[in-house]
């Protein structure tokens, strides 16, 4: 048996929530006594009943939190292959700049002359940002990818709106992220999808009929989400261009192109860069949480002057701190060198479940990322890409993402980034084989998966369609 870093529990078994372990009179805070007169609260401020807080000791709640976290899995506990997030392992030289006092207890409202250190790395960290999308301006105000897409757009339309048409339509491809058309209905725009060719690149003879007057952009990303460098980019770009168009770059994927290649050289007009991804900040089920706060645009002449604010103050300025980190740690020669091995990491990987899972898209070569497909084990054996990602997490591994893009059947899309070792690709590998294998021979096994994890599989259907993201006493089964 392949075996990663399995989750575990440690010490004895602990209760369901927080709520499970409250007692009455007790509690894990102390206030000081006060040493200003005591104001009362307005009456129509006050609550007519207590919040219903648990009531719990201070050694109980470390405890019940504690053994959470020794549940999860993150970057600091395994490989996190998962296709089109960048979750790389991130370096803790960035998360002990961030921690800075300097920077880390700035106040967005003390005096400008008091911050000058933190405005400078943001002036230095724009300049670099730039340099590497050959951009001539940025904007690190958005706090997360999909914040700095609508930024784009709005500059987009404000854009067409000062040359007198704001335009209707922007154009996607049919393997784009979800986010990119949910952007542009924000924006205002209409979306329209561009359909892939077999190759799985854009179809430039359809983009060709598709463009007119009425159309203000293009989102795209490069490489695309299928991991795959679209070839006729130049060609791409020059279509939308000569009907008036701008085309803009989805920074998702800028880990496989730095040092090499910029979106500028291509012929994109606006840039937004995930520097959570790929900068290395934690983000999402990785880490503590974070967004992207950046947008790279080029502006042109009779490009808008300003479309307001995005967000308050700079921005995230703790994850700028660690993205500015990252980027005069590694260099220009570095940043090369990070894309390069996402690169090889990405096939080599590739390469060793080939015979498992095939590329859905075997040419060209894929980038930093590649998506396999579970179609023939679901035909040969009836086990899909989800009971696949199951059987991995008894084996130790975070599973690939599954099921995105939507074009590919049965999708497996993994990017296991530059900062894995080969002994590492060779584990997940390994484990990949082994639940392969296991499909043709006991596909019930699969199925059951996971067997080893503290909670067993979900019903993500239901979970998606019926939301519950707040605790309630008259909820059901809370009683």
């Amino acid at each position: 048996m392949s075996l990663g870093a399995p989750v575990r529990r440690q010490g004895p078994p602990g209760a369901g929530t927080v709520r499970d372990l409250a007692q009455p009179g007790r509690a894990a805070w102390s206030f000081p006594d006060l040493d200003v007169e005591p104001t009362e609260i307005p009456e129509a401020h006050r609550r007519r009943q207590a919040p219903g807080l648990p009531e719990v000791a201070e050694r109980d709640l470390v405890r019940h939190y504690t053994r959470l976290s020794q549940m999860n899995y993150g970057v600091d506990t395994g490989i996190y292959p998962l296709g089109s997030c960048s979750m790389k392992y991130n370096p803790k030289l960035a998360e002990v700049a961030a921690a800075a006092p300097g920077f880390a207890r700035l106040h967005p409202l003390q005096p400008d002359a008091t911050a000058q250190g933190a405005l400078e790395i943001l002036w230095r960290l724009e300049a670099a940002l730039c340099e590497i999308t050959k951009m001539t301006r940025a904007t690190l105000q958005p706090p997360a990818g999909a914040c700095g897409e609508l930024t784009g757009l709005l500059i987009m339309r404000a854009h067409h709106t000062e040359l007198g048409n704001p335009r209707r339509t922007v154009l996607i491809p049919d393997s784009a992220h979800g986010t990119n058309p949910a952007s542009a209905r924000l924006g205002g725009y209409r979306a329209v999808p561009v359909p892939s060719t077999k190759r799985g690149l854009v179809d430039v003879d359809a983009l060709a009929g598709l463009v007119n007057d009425e159309v203000a952009g293009l989102m795209l990303t490069n490489p695309n989400t299928l991991g795959l460098f679209e070839e006729d980019i130049a060609r791409i770009t020059a279509i939308v261009h000569d009907v008036g168009g701008l085309v803009y770059y989805d920074g998702a994927n800028l880990n496989a192109i730095m040092g090499r290649s910029r979106p500028g050289d291509m012929g994109f007009d606006i840039v937004h860069i995930n520097t959570h991804k790929t900068f290395a900040t934690p983000h999402g089920g990785g880490g503590p949480g974070a967004g992207d706060p950046d947008g790279t645009f080029r502006m042109s002449e009779d490009a808008p002057r300003s479309i307001g604010r995005m967000h308050g103050f700079h921005g995230n300025f703790g994850v700028l701190v660690r993205a500015y980190a990252y980027v005069f740690f590694h260099g220009s020669d570095g940043l090369q060198e990070v894309s390069e091995l996402a690169v090889l990491n990405a096939n080599y990987l590739a390469s060793a479940i080939l015979e498992d899972f095939p590329l859905a898209y075997p040419d060209p070569r894929p980038m930093h990322e590649f998506v396999a497909t579970a179609a023939g084990l679901e035909r040969e054996a009836g086990v899909r890409a989800m009971d696949v990602a199951k059987r991995v997490i008894d084996l130790g591994y975070h599973p690939s993402t599954v099921y995105f893009p939507l074009v590919v059947e049965e999708a497996m899309m993994v990017e296991p980034t530059e900062t894995e070792s080969k002994e590492t690709l060779d584990g997940f590998a390994a484990a990949m084989r082994q639940a392969a294998a296991e499909a043709r021979s006991d596909p019930d096994l699969l199925h059951q998966a996971p067997v080893t994890a503290p909670v067993r599989r979900l019903d993500e259907a239901r979970a998606a369609r019926h939301l519950r993201l707040t605790w309630r006493a008259d909820a059901p089964g809370n009683d």
